[in-house]
């Protein structure tokens, strides 16, 4: 092997530990003092935006009278005007979502504010497998079979144009509700609602496509006078979307989320009820659940999304709307069967991904990954680009057969503009969509060397063998003094965390194993977990050593860093963990290496 290609297997291998400036002088002394900060936590509220004063109240007091007025999208004042003319005439109307947990929740939400003012609302999910992504021509013909002549598009559509063209024929209207980047051509249809439109002025880009199809909701219901609390009610399923479509938690998706945690945890629906009692999330002493944005990823997310991936998308609309606690546990029981079979094959496709990188040099050291496997689940595989993202650190693409076609989903890392590479290779693609971070392609078998060799070239061209070394982006540098509940309190107020928003990261240095810490067992295998009992000279107070507890999953493998009673530097975020109704606060550990020093 090369020298180059070692470095860059090192690279892959090893985190970058990035500590930020901390300059206390840029830091407004009215920030330090009136609120009582410590030089870490203002260092790391200023570095997040938070400047002034009214930069704190603003993000610390997210309320729903922030949104910004629904009128401000374009084309809202057309969808508003259509969707109260088909009320009106007793029109039908089909609302039509995308498969995912985005899109099957913002379904759930438009039928259900819908439906409440109208017997003539439906719903239609597309099939995975038989239709594909989106608006197809078979949705399309089960609207002009039951009668529909308004189609309302959610999660989907900006770049159908010939869907469109091809509904227009049969005297249907099409109101789009989307989030994904547009073409260079929008369809021809009644109101196209999508914030990233050139053309759209809208304050906030970020939407998820739910977020659109509430703000869609929010302009009706004040336009024809409906009670808003009603509305109000389905902010837990624009809280699902929020978190699971990984879509910024800044802005007005903070805003969204904060208030749909809020419901989430007092009075969820049914539906999300029964999800978190099959998912084992528990409730606190006063019966309320405490969830926070990381439960609602691992947790809620991936059982939606299951319906779509293993069966059928509509098995997790209707759990959404369960009415009751018995529907909804039928419905769930039934996600969870699937969701289960999605992990194994999730598990198994992963090891022959990997094992496929693994078994030629090329594959190893090159700068993105492009594989493909005709027998591969396409239920899985976008789950799949993201676990060989977790060993391979570099933009992912993973294919399927499905119909003649190759199908894939391609995942991105930090800082690398997986749409833009995509678009750059379109020439070898029959259609493609997406966005920063993730898209969907589809091309001719004959095509994937050709797109192989493309997609090759347009990642080296545009990074660096640096940039793939996966980065730990650090907060703060703590001292164990620094950890307090008035430091903690701060912290938990920072969230909801997600991208543009992140859960901080903290490291302390130089500590030592308490002697208290233990390995213990994986029941799932892989390495074990580590159960930290830590101290520091700092935490030495009159012959007594203080310790601080922590959790280290899968980390088994460091082990002997512990075991050899050398100084080491731990990065954590920071949880409470609650035992037997007593909280205490802990440490999330997600890396440890050996102190320098």
């Amino acid at each position: 092997m090369s020298d180059s290609n070692e470095v860059l297997q090192a690279l892959n291998n090893e985190k970058k530990w990035v500590f930020p400036e901390q300059n206390l002088a840029e830091i407004p002394s009215e920030v330090l003092e009136t609120q009582n900060l410590s030089p870490v936590l203002a260092g790391m509220l200023f570095r997040r935006g938070l400047k002034n004063l009214h930069d704190l109240k603003s993000f610390f007091r997210p309320g729903l009278e922030m949104l910004h007025d629904p009128f401000l999208m374009k084309d809202m004042d057309l969808a508003v005007k259509r969707i109260t003319k088909a009320l009106e005439d007793g029109e039908k109307i089909m609302v039509l979502g995308d498969y995912d947990v985005d899109g099957t929740t913002a379904t759930a939400l438009v039928f259900r504010i819908l439906s409440a003012h109208s017997p003539n609302i439906s719903y239609y999910i597309p099939d995975r497998y038989k239709e594909g992504y989106g608006i197809s021509f078979a949705g399309i013909d089960h609207a002009a079979s039951i009668g529909a002549s308004l189609i309302i598009a959610l999660d989907c559509g900006v770049k159908a144009l010939d869907k469109v063209a091809y509904a227009k024929d049969k005297n249907i209207g099409f109101i789009i509700c989307d989030h994904h980047l547009p073409g260079p051509e929008l369809p021809q249809a009644d109101a196209i609602l999508d914030p990233k439109r050139a053309d759209c002025s809208y304050p906030f880009k970020e939407l998820s496509g739910c977020g659109v199809g509430f703000k869609l909701m929010q302009a009706l219901s004040s336009s024809l006078g409906w009670d808003e609390n009603f509305l109000m009610e389905s902010l837990d399923l624009v809280a699902v979307s929020i978190a699971s479509d990984i879509v910024p938690v800044s802005g007005e998706n903070r805003v969204l989320l904060h208030a749909g945690l809020e419901k989430i945890n007092s009075a969820a629906s049914p539906g999300l009820q029964a999800l978190m009692d099959i998912a084992g999330l528990k409730r606190e002493g006063n019966g309320l659940y405490n969830l926070k944005v990381e439960r609602l990823v691992f947790g809620i997310g991936p059982r939606i999304n299951a319906a779509g991936r293993i069966g059928h998308g509509t098995g997790a609309v209707k759990l959404l709307l369960a009415k009751n606690e018995e529907e909804a546990n039928e419905f769930a029981k039934a996600i969870d069967t699937q969701n289960t079979e999605r992990k194994e094959l999730d598990r198994n496709i992963t090891l022959e991904a990997l094992e496929l990188i693994d078994s030629s040099e090329e594959s190893r050291n090159a700068f993105s990954t492009v594989l493909f496997k005709d027998t591969w689940h396409k239920g899985v595989i976008g789950i799949v680009a993201s676990r060989c993202i977790e060993k391979f650190h570099r933009p992912t693409v993973i294919l399927t057969l499905s119909d003649g076609k190759l199908v894939g989903s391609a995942r991105s890392i930090h800082g690398f503009d997986l749409y833009t590479a995509i678009d750059a290779c379109s020439e070898h693609l029959i259609q493609f969509g997406g966005h920063y971070h993730a898209a969907g392609l589809t091309m001719l078998p004959e095509k994937l060397d050709s797109f192989r060799l493309a997609f090759e070239q347009q990642v080296r061209s545009r990074m660096s063998r640096e940039d793939l070394q996966p980065r730990l982006e650090v907060d703060a540098l703590m001292e164990p003094s620094d950890l307090n509940g008035t430091f903690f309190r701060w912290v938990d107020r920072i969230g909801p965390f997600g991208p543009g928003n992140m859960n901080p990261m903290f490291v302390m240095k130089g500590v030592r194993n308490s002697g208290q810490s233990r390995l213990l067992d994986n029941k799932s295998g892989g390495p074990g977990h580590i159960k930290f009992s830590i101290t520091h000279e700092s935490l030495q107070h009159e012959g007594q050593n203080y310790v601080l507890e922590g959790i280290g999953f899968s980390m088994g493998e460091s082990w002997h860093l512990l075991e050899s009673g050398s100084k080491f530097d731990l990065a954590f975020h920071l949880e409470e963990n609650n035992f037997r109704d007593k909280k205490s606060i802990q440490l999330a550990v997600k890396e440890i290496r050996a102190s320098e020093s």
